[in-house]
């Protein structure tokens, strides 16, 4: 496989044509696409997936920026019931029929996705919509052998297990990424302190309106996050991902180094 860290083209320069007279129609579109499965998975999955890809902004964001490569083979932790991975399979459609934007960076064609969720409902949900088109596991990201991987996305889960344990998760992350592995966590900035308490307030909402138990939440203030992620061997970026939002969250496209292992 090729590095999947190298700059790629952009859409517009391999020629992918655009049915979509803009990508705001094109997103509408595709977030239609990979709502509908949900239907088959009952009224709260459906509406569920509905409400988070109109608010969420970091799934258009993983796609426009090219974020996840052509031929990754994904592992997303906390995947709840799979949302990214029915985002993936419809934009491998999308672009096969000449239809992805051509502002945002290359479709993410044959991509494979293993989903890890802790929450029995959510994996059933998961398998209930997407039945083969990805693998999903039920257990905890603390206990579970993780698969290969070059792209590992986290949104919005590590803060759930204490400080200890997030770190030995990450140590396992990077012992399984190849050099310039990708990844993805997003994070809220425990500094931030309107915005991450009002994250954590609906936080603790979804929760409950997910059929689950609220647990208490472990977080860190965003320059931690960055120095203990550079300790674990990758260079780090952090990108705003609020927008649209109350709230004080941070993707971290984070890169795995030669150096690796933490320090």
């Amino acid at each position: 496989m090729d590095d999947p860290l190298t700059p790629r083209p952009r859409a517009a320069d391999v020629n992918v044509a655009t049915k979509f007279p803009s990508a705001d129609d094109a997103w509408r579109a595709l977030r239609a696409a990979a709502c509908a499965p949900y239907r088959s998975a009952g009224h709260f999955a459906w509406h569920f997936a509905r409400g988070k890809l109109r608010i969420d902004p970091v799934f258009r964001h993983l796609l426009r920026e090219g974020l996840i490569p052509p031929d990754s083979r994904v592992l997303d932790i906390g995947c709840g019931q799979g949302l990214l991975a029915s985002l993936l399979a419809e934009s491998e459609r999308l672009a096969r029929e000449g239809a992805w934007p051509a502002a945002w960076g290359s479709p993410p064609r044959g991509v494979r996705v293993t989903g890890i969720e802790r929450m029995p409902r959510d994996v059933e949900r998961a398998r209930r919509a997407l039945g083969n088109r990805a693998t999903f596991v039920c257990g905890d990201m603390r206990e579970l052998p993780f698969p290969a991987a070059d792209v590992v996305v986290l949104l919005d889960v590590l803060h759930y297990i204490p400080i200890a344990e997030q770190d030995r998760v990450l140590g396992r992350i990077r012992a399984l990424l190849p050099e310039r592995g990708r990844l993805l966590l997003r994070v809220g900035d425990a500094a931030a302190r309107v915005g991450f308490a009002t994250s954590q307030w609906v936080d603790r909402i979804v929760t409950r309106v997910r059929g689950h138990r609220v647990s208490p939440t472990f977080c860190r203030p965003l320059p931690i996050w960055v120095r203990r992620l550079k300790d674990f061997g990758f260079d780090v970026e952090a990108r705003p991902m609020s927008s649209g939002t109350p709230f004080a969250n941070v993707l971290l496209v984070a890169r795995a180094t030669a150096a690796g292992g933490p320090r």
